[in-house]
């Protein structure tokens, strides 16, 4: 009986090892507009291959590019393309679009892109200097690594150059609470953050920014969501990125919009 027990612990010893070889950690970082995407696939997937943790974190865009190219992670999510010469491959999973918000007291329910521009830029200090109340604008920003504040860069401030001079907040989801919490604040966020909070979503150029309008292109503030991997990422990483791609029913749930219903395409974004 002894000699049983004996033979079965050193079989036991010898085939824990190998079960512990075969479980897959995969790490993801960067993106927060694609945070709340990445976090809840992560935990479905994670059921459906209990084999394979995932660990998933923000931190902004360029940082995800800079840890994937240094394959620090096996995945690094951003709202922007990755350099050229990074060497990383691209996985175009969805689009988000980002809305300018304000606190209700500022009075405007719309402005134009030069308007923004002006108020971003620190030339426009009041809101009354737009047709808003009288009252002094609170601007709110993102970091320099945040692919939210790239987007927006682009899409909206084009030469102009952001005024330093504003607060900063490096997640989504602190913008859109300090915000609401904030009188005579702006700032910008993916608008998947703004669902059932106490902040104004504004017109740009008179324009809403409806699935409709993002998806012909008439409302400019939008991107791709990128995930990249390089090339010592584990293949559950392609895989990972897969099911996140096919799981419509989360990406349309979160307020993200499906690559397949784009009218337009545009490579640099």
């Amino acid at each position: 009986m002894f000699k049983k027990i004996a033979i079965a612990a050193v079989a036991a010893s010898l085939f824990a090892p190998m079960a512990a070889m075969a479980d897959v950690n995969l790490s993801a970082s960067g993106s927060s507009a694609l945070l709340p995407l990445v976090k809840e696939s992560a935990q479905a997937y994670q059921t459906a291959h209990p084999d394979v943790k995932v660990s998933v974190s923000g931190g902004g865009s360029y940082v995800g590019i800079s840890q994937a190219t240094s394959k620090s992670v096996d995945i690094g999510d951003s709202d922007v393309i990755a350099p050229g010469n990074s060497g990383l491959k691209d996985h175009k999973v969805a689009v988000v679009g980002f809305g300018v918000i304000v606190n209700p007291s500022a009075g405007v329910s719309g402005l134009s892109r030069k308007q923004i521009r002006d108020i971003f830029s620190g030339k426009v200090t009041n809101w009354s200097q737009v047709g808003g109340k009288d009252g002094q604008i609170t601007v709110i920003n993102r970091p320099r690594a945040s692919g939210t504040r790239a987007v927006f860069n682009a899409t909206v401030m084009g030469a102009s150059r952001i005024s330093e001079a504003g607060l900063v907040e490096d997640s989504s989801g602190t913008v859109v609470n300090t915000v609401g919490s904030t009188p005579g604040s702006i700032s910008y966020v993916a608008l998947g953050y703004t669902r059932g909070k106490p902040v104004n979503i504004l017109k740009v150029d008179n324009i809403a920014p409806t699935e409709e309008n993002i998806e012909r292109g008439k409302y400019a503030i939008w991107s791709y969501e990128h995930m990249f991997t390089h090339a010592g990422s584990p293949s559950q990483a392609e895989d990972f990125i897969r099911f996140v791609m096919n799981n419509k029913d989360t990406i349309t749930k979160l307020g993200y919009i499906l690559v397949s219903e784009m009218k337009v395409h545009e490579n640099n974004r």
